[in-house]
């Protein structure tokens, strides 16, 4: 299917919200040495730096839905840029470590909504058929922003690459402050995008929504109003939509399965901690920060050739595929810790392991939770998806140096143990939702 300009050229923009979310995420890795030194801290504070954006981003998931209802989808995201500025910002000229804290707080909640409110508008303004693999943009934009975080980490460190504590004192700002520039980008971008037309809906305007759907390029887009309309019925003049009510157990216990087996996947562990784990293995500082862009290279790779295939497989093969080779890839990281095999083992079962969680639930999961909650309620039951994605996240890596610091092999033999588990339970649970529009997933699901 031919997709139209303007719809693709919405979806990448709203994307741009997710690479913004993925680098911020993953630019922490390089600079955790350097903050230790810095700031004199010890490894309690050091893990409490790393979790405090997952605190601000648990925050932001949980309140993400409200903001995105009351001031629909595209001022969100403008509200995102903002946020994203002066956080990299904080972060870059931090003059003490209470700074620092509040700063990677206030980016967290960015984090948060922004995992919520953009592959909830690209579902939004997509046509069933390419709903998946234009929602995967905004997974594809997540493993970018890693990507290019351990990229500019490795090029910043290499740049002011010297003795230890001299380079520490610049070079983890460059890496925190770098994210201004792309953050004033996505703001300017977002201008020009129009409002999900299923807000407009919502809000009593359909002749908005109807022009917007007919640029967006849908064949029937007066049919699709009339879906809209009737999916939302009474509840569009309501403010308080019950949701934790038993219609919406199915998808919401779905949504807390796929959430949580996303992140006991240990794929955090990984994306914050990845030179340390390869420092764990045996190799020096340059050779762990040139590995890290390694696995991010390996993790975009995957991701776009899931994009060309989730909307042709479906999104349960997908889980299906995945589950099983990262359990036999983290049981192969796992010994190789137990055995001291070395870096390259490590290095080996790793870039297999993010291959195959970028492949299958890295790009299934935000896709899934945009599907599955009707149009009245969907975004807080977005917003529960990825409060209880965003929560395991916190747990997974506070924990992690503590548990890898008695041994490595430990943690990712529990990893490989929950993905032995998410197979079993996604083969007997998950529904498939390919190719259905989201007005007929919600019949499937049983939501009247």
């Amino acid at each position: 299917m031919k997709t139209n300009r303007y719809l693709l050229s919405s979806t990448l923009v709203a994307a741009l919200g997710s690479f913004l979310f993925g680098f911020d995420t993953a630019v922490i890795s390089g600079t955790t040495e350097a903050l230790r030194q810095v700031f004199q801290l010890s490894s309690g504070q050091l893990g409490f730096t790393v979790a405090s954006a997952l605190v601000g981003t648990i925050l932001g998931s949980l309140l993400a839905g409200k903001p995105a209802e009351l001031l629909g989808r595209k001022r969100t995201l403008t509200l995102l840029a903002l946020f994203y500025f002066v956080s990299s910002l904080g972060c870059g000229l931090a003059w003490n470590w209470i700074s620092l804290l509040a700063f990677r707080f206030m980016g967290g909640i960015a984090i948060g909504v922004a995992s919520v409110v953009s592959p909830m508008y690209i579902a939004e303004i997509a046509p069933p058929a390419s709903r998946g693999r234009l929602v995967a943009v905004s997974q594809f934009n997540t493993v970018l922003g890693i990507l290019v975080a351990y990229f500019t980490n490795y090029v910043i460190a290499s740049i002011f690459a010297g003795p230890e504590a001299a380079g520490a004192l610049v070079a983890w700002r460059w890496m925190f402050g770098i994210l201004a520039a792309p953050s004033v980008v996505f703001f300017f971008l977002v201008l020009r995008i129009p409002e999900s037309p299923r807000w407009l809906v919502k809000q009593h305007r359909p002749t908005e929504a109807l022009d917007v759907l007919r640029r967006l390029g849908n064949a029937d887009s007066e049919q699709l109003i009339r879906e809209i309309s009737e999916s939302l019925r009474e509840e569009t003049v309501r403010t308080h939509e019950p949701f934790y009510v038993a219609k919406y157990r199915k998808p919401i216990l779905l949504a807390i399965m796929v959430a949580t087996f996303n992140q006991l996947s240990g794929i955090n562990a990984l994306i914050y901690y990845t030179a340390d784990i390869f420092r764990m293995a045996g190799a020096e500082r340059a050779s762990a920060l040139l590995q890290s862009v390694i696995i991010g290279v390996a993790c975009l790779v995957a991701t776009a050739l899931a994009m060309g295939v989730i909307d042709r497989f479906g999104r349960k093969k997908l889980l299906l595929t995945g589950a099983a080779g990262m359990a036999f890839c983290l049981a192969i990281t796992a010994f190789a810790f137990y055995q001291r095999s070395g870096g390259r083992v490590v290095l080996a079962s790793l870039i297999g392991y993010i291959g195959f969680f970028a492949f299958s639930q890295g790009s299934v999961i935000w896709v899934f939770l945009s599907e599955i909650f009707p149009n009245r309620v969907r975004a807080r039951g977005q917003a529960l998806g990825s409060f209880v994605h965003w929560l395991w996240c916190a747990v997974v890596s506070w924990t992690f140096p503590i548990i890898a610091e008695q041994s490595g092999g430990h943690a990712f033999l529990f990893f490989s143990l929950m993905m032995i588990l998410q197979l079993a339970m996604v083969a007997k649970l998950l529904p498939e939702t390919k190719g259905v529009s989201l007005e007929q997933i919600q019949r499937t699901l049983g939501i009247e």
